[in-house]
């Protein structure tokens, strides 16, 4: 299984339908991104791109289902094309678009000066002459400069790509990277998941993983996940507002801590009142 996903800064978007079956398929979430050009600002029908978060990617790496970067141009994978190809059609269909504007252009300008020498009074003979002599010579004295011409954003397949420099490093910014926290945000999400529970992200209620018993689509959220490290010091005001806060949302909070073991220890906190 080859899952191809393209990257936005280090975010990897899944674009196309089977890759997305096979994500659901292997028990990730991630979060639909798309809305529809007419109406942009709607949130509440969101489709294609899903972003990934970074542990899902490491998961389907690890699964041996590598996210393989491809082109956002031609939708070839990283192995198959070069900066020199990519700026070669680049230009031809700059050229091609230019020729295009040229002869729109010219044909705006003739259809101007038509109208002009309709609307014009029929005793000024003068004035109609200089304006017929301006149309028979706009074939040869007609120049579009290069600065003028429109550069067309495409919304169907945008044609945004990296070098192969930003790309190998964009690549090798993996989701188990150096820093332990995101070591231990990926162990702690590979132990849970493996234990069949479902993960989306748990920013707006101030954890790392919101944890449900099955499909987020039929269940919802049993446990907000914090994740710290056995060695991590943590403030007695913050364990009691995050207490409160899981409480308020009806949500027992875990706090995760990896082991030196394989295995993840979980310690969970639930609001009973104040003393």
């Amino acid at each position: 299984l080859i899952l191809y996903n393209h990257l936005c800064d280090s975010a990897p978007l899944v674009w196309r339908m089977q890759d997305l079956r096979a994500v659901r398929a292997q028990g990730l979430v991630g979060a639909l991104l798309g809305s529809l050009p007419r109406t942009p600002r709607q949130n509440g029908r969101l489709g294609r791109p899903l972003l990934l978060l970074p542990e899902e990617e490491g998961l389907l790496r690890e699964r041996r289902a590598p996210a393989r970067p491809v082109c956002l141009m031609c939708g070839c994978s990283q192995q198959d094309w070069g900066g020199a190809e990519l700026r070669q059609k680049y230009e031809e269909e700059e050229r091609r678009s230019f020729e295009e504007q040229s002869v729109l252009a010219l044909e705006d300008r003739k259809s101007a000066l038509l109208r002009a020498m309709t609307g014009a009074d029929s005793g000024a003979a003068s004035a109609d002459d200089a304006l017929r002599r301006r149309l028979q010579a706009l074939d040869q004295n007609f120049t579009f400069p290069q600065s003028a011409m429109a550069v067309q954003l495409s919304t169907a397949r945008a044609g945004l790509s990296y070098c192969p420099e930003a790309r190998a490093f964009l690549q090798a910014c993996g989701p188990t990277g150096a820093e332990p926290r995101c070591d231990a945000r990926y162990q702690v999400f590979r132990d849970l998941r493996g234990r069949g529970f479902y993960l989306t992200s748990a920013g707006k209620f101030g954890g790392d993983f919101l944890v449900y018993p099955g499909d987020p689509l039929r269940f919802h959220a049993h446990f907000i996940a914090v994740c710290v490290s056995l060695d991590e010091s943590v403030c007695l005001l913050d364990v009691l507002a995050v207490a409160r806060l899981g409480s308020n949302v009806k949500k027992t909070v875990l706090l995760c801590s990896p082991g030196p073991d394989p295995g993840v220890c979980y310690t969970s906190l639930q609001w009973s009142g104040m003393i």
